[in-house]
């Protein structure tokens, strides 16, 4: 791996005296290639703390420009890029940020065909898309691809995450669960409405957007133990964190 500069080394130095991080962490970070949908609610922080962290290259998918009511909860943004493509406000925000991380930008929508271009250039995928095509198309990919996916979703007050690695078995010989096994059918057209009909508390996004984050993190430098399996949920309004448990349903 490619050594880090003596300033990474004093830029990442919290990071690298953390035992279980170290500069050989550090070193994962600054290789890791992280491909990101979605540069809004839940993009915002997690690539603000994807460029902190030093992830030597993050690829962003979005295709929406910076509106006046995204400027409450997608904190990546300001006034001054309002009409600005995300992905290029982003990009600009993370170089402002560590001009050590690469940013990649792709203004379209993520789907099985973009996959199939651009996704085995990643070693990881992040979902923090606002619909459900979008996130069975992002499972499936990954589960191709045989990648890793943080995946999370947010609404009103309450938002959720998990991992997922159904290419790869548990301790028990058993392949990890997929999303379907989480979510087997997308719901209805119309039937869950978009932040946009309901409202959405700004800080949410990043609660979860930064858990998002630490989940990436995690998988990259191998420690701790990532969310694979569990789903963790978060009631913003009583301040409550659950972990739900899910297996596979069928081999294959």
């Amino acid at each position: 791996m490619e050594p880090l500069t003596p300033d990474e080394i004093t830029r990442y130095q919290r990071h690298i005296l953390l035992p279980e991080v170290g500069g050989a962490g550090q070193q994962k970070l600054k290789a890791a290639r992280v491909l990101v949908i979605g540069a809004g609610g839940l993009g915002a922080p997690l690539l603000h703390y994807l460029a902190a962290a030093g992830v030597g290259t993050i690829g962003m998918v979005d295709d929406d420009v910076v509106s006046l009511s995204n400027l409450q909860r997608q904190v990546i943004h300001d006034t001054g890029t309002l009409g600005h493509l995300k992905t290029e406000s982003a990009a600009q925000a993370m170089a402002r940020l560590n001009p050590h991380v690469r940013a990649i930008r792709f203004e379209e929508r993520f789907d099985g065909t973009f996959a199939a271009r651009h996704l085995s250039g990643f070693d990881l995928l992040v979902d923090g898309s606002d619909n459900f095509d979008t996130r069975y198309a992002a499972a499936d990919a990954a589960e191709t691809a045989r990648v890793p996916l943080v995946t999370g979703a947010v609404g009103r007050f309450e938002g959720q995450l998990t991992v997922l690695k159904p290419y790869e078995a548990g301790p028990d010989g058993s392949l990890y669960p997929r999303y379907r096994d989480l979510f087997p059918e997308k719901p209805p057209q119309g039937l869950i409405p978009a932040c946009a009909e309901t409202g959405i508390l700004g800080a949410l996004t990043g609660v979860i957007g930064t858990l998002m984050a630490m989940e990436v993190i995690k998988l990259i430098t191998g420690i701790g133990n990532p969310l694979v399996g569990r789903l963790l949920l978060y009631d913003g309004l009583s301040a409550r964190f659950d972990t739900v448990s899910y297996r596979r349903r069928t081999q294959r």
